[in-house]
């Protein structure tokens, strides 16, 4: 089983972590993730609404390079999703579009044909690969880990391929399968306020400390998320988040994959606990240790 990778800019620095375990889950699990060769930046969803098609190319070089490869296009980090998801639709739905697109992409030697899509990491971990064979890779059962599902705004919404947008559920039972108890998130899909936090940051504020309470208040000894960004933005900012809100929260803020090669027993370099800024210890750490 083959999947052409496509990490995006923000696991190559601050979400190493989530890289890192995801290599490492896929090939305990026997699949070969092959690196989209001269990858570059997917253009971030907010671009898109400055420089509409400029955007567009700029996701289609990626489209159009995995489409040479053959092999389903898969990527760890939300917004580089439902970038290159609303690249890939939007060009076989509006034909004027289509065109511009293959103009930009004809000025550099590419051509994109419209038939190479992309789907999150979680889709083919749990879809293709499927639970059965990651339970019967888990050695370090994470027994009495609490653990509060987030999936964010973007890996379901709009596009709603691999799991429902209302209460998606397909973390819920990879975190089951590992072991771990699902702690009932009723904002497991709102929005952790995004890009805001750098041009609103009371708003994104008072967005990241509903869903800390909602985890803390639930029981949860931590969040499982599948982006980049809301990991970033729920962790980072907890000390903004309590001193705004006079608060105490301390809620480490770990990536699904991270929680599956805890589950594995991989090394501790595949998951990187230390990189993370709430610490883990006594927690994800203590099953790894």
């Amino acid at each position: 089983m083959k999947y052409t990778y496509y990490p995006g800019c923000s696991c190559e620095h601050s979400a190493s972590m989530y890289d890192t375990s995801t290599r490492a889950v896929y090939k305990a699990l026997g699949a070969e993730l092959i690196e989209l060769d001269d990858w570059n930046c997917c253009g971030a969803t907010a671009y898109m609404s400055v420089e509409e098609v400029l955007s567009f190319a700029i996701s289609g070089r990626n489209l159009a390079l995995a489409e040479k490869e053959g092999r389903d296009l898969i990527t760890p980090c939300s917004g580089c999703y439902v970038t290159l998801n609303k690249t890939y639709t939007y060009y076989n739905e509006y034909p004027e579009l289509r065109d511009k697109l293959n103009e930009v992409l004809d000025s550099v030697g590419l051509h994109y044909k419209g038939k190479q899509g992309v789907r999150h990491v979680l889709d083919p971990l749990v879809n293709d690969i499927g639970f059965e064979a990651i339970a019967a890779k888990v050695q370090k059962p994470l027994k009495g880990l609490k653990v509060a599902p987030y999936y964010g705004c973007q890996i379901v919404r709009p596009f709603t391929e691999f799991d429902d947008p209302d209460d998606p559920q397909l973390m819920d039972k990879l975190i089951e399968t590992l072991g771990a108890t699902v702690i009932p998130y009723e904002f497991k899909t709102r929005c952790c306020g995004g890009a805001q936090m750098g041009t609103n940051q009371d708003l994104a504020l008072r967005m990241v400390m509903m869903l800390l309470s909602c985890a803390a208040a639930g029981g949860a000894d931590l969040i499982c998320t599948t982006c980049p960004l809301c990991q970033m933005n729920l962790e980072a900012f907890q000390k903004d988040v309590n001193k705004r809100f006079g608060l105490d929260i301390s809620m480490p803020v770990v990536y699904f994959t991270q929680l599956t090669a805890a589950a594995f027993g991989l090394p501790e370099n595949t998951i990187q606990a230390k990189k993370h800024i709430v610490p883990i210890a006594g927690k994800l750490a203590a099953v790894t240790a």
